[in-house]
């Protein structure tokens, strides 16, 4: 089957056996998508070498259990053991023996066919279309915010960052009744907000030790700045971006201030899926390019450019 292929930050395509693995499900990839995290990887976030992608929308064509067979699904990247302390704990996304499609020790979706375990599929309603169910895994790591945080409906929620992700957070506060504020960038960006309703503000506007709730979903140094700069005593600062490097950070004022600092990743899939069969968030607005499986190295140049949203492979 044709693939991209990850190398020593490297990017090929190249020609490999299908993922024949009897007790999992095969899957033919109808779509996929790049994302933050497979750049990164590129970049040299996390040694990975195979195939990446971890978004993506596709048909089970084969199956230890026959019933799947024909199903159109989306699945959950972490595969998991289900007996060691953390997944005994409630914590199986951070299962001590996990590997992470597309990211860690499995080969990803950024080829013609992927394997995932039944556990890890989800079946995508009829009414959903393959160009929004792609966007399944992405939405799901934005409602994880609502998981992890208890927001009260007088905090004020500053969200910094309205790239691929960032877009996705926006639309799922902004059904809560928040009051929320965005900080973007490209007019693109901020073009798709107000289409929404979503109040922007800039940098300069932004009052210092005012905000209850920022998350911070640029995944860059400055954007960790002007949030820490933002957020008030006792308040949350969530981070929804994954680092490249390091970064000097003085944490005396997060002691002083008593900030609560909240990691967030991998969210529930079937609220996801529920918001986009009702309609209530929109991800397709977000597609900027799609190109064939065959023009992957393309692609990644294309979503590397600053500002670019969601490019589709498939």
């Amino acid at each position: 089957m044709q693939s991209l292929w990850l190398e020593n930050q490297a990017l090929s395509l190249r020609d490999i056996p299908h993922p024949i693995k009897p007790t999992e499900a095969l899957i033919r990839v109808q779509l996929s998508g790049i994302c933050g995290t497979d750049l990164e990887l590129v970049r040299g976030y996390y040694p990975f070498t195979g195939i990446p992608g971890h978004e993506f929308v596709g048909e089970v064509i084969d199956s230890p259990d026959k019933s799947w067979i024909g199903k159109r699904v989306v699945g959950e990247i972490n595969v998991v053991c289900g007996g060691c302390e953390q997944c005994k704990n409630g914590r199986p996304t951070h299962c001590e023996k996990r590997t992470v499609l597309g990211i860690a020790n499995r080969d990803g979706v950024h080829a013609e066919y992927t394997s995932l375990p039944l556990a890890n599929l989800h079946l995508v309603p009829d009414s959903v279309p393959d160009e929004a169910a792609v966007f399944t895994e992405p939405l799901a790591a934005a409602l994880e915010i609502q998981e992890q945080v208890q927001i009260r409906p007088t905090d004020r929620v500053l969200l910094i960052g309205a790239g691929r992700l960032g877009q996705l957070v926006a639309q799922m506060l902004v059904l809560t009744g928040y009051d929320l504020c965005v900080v973007a960038r490209h007019p693109h960006q901020k073009a798709l907000l107000e289409a929404r309703q979503i109040r922007l503000i800039s940098e300069d506007e932004i009052q210092p030790r005012r905000w209850d709730v920022v998350v911070e979903a640029t995944g860059s140094p400055s954007g960790f700045d002007l949030a820490r700069q933002a957020i008030c005593p006792r308040g949350t600062l969530v981070l929804k971006s994954t680092y490249q490097g390091e970064m000097t950070i003085n944490w005396s004022p997060f002691v002083v201030d008593e900030i609560t600092i909240v990691g967030s990743r991998c969210g529930p899939f079937e609220p996801a899926l529920r918001l986009l069969e009702r309609g209530e968030v929109d991800p397709t607005v977000l597609i900027a390019e799609r190109y064939p499986l065959a023009r992957a190295l393309e692609a990644y140049e294309d979503a590397k450019k600053p500002g670019m949203l969601k490019v589709l492979l498939g």
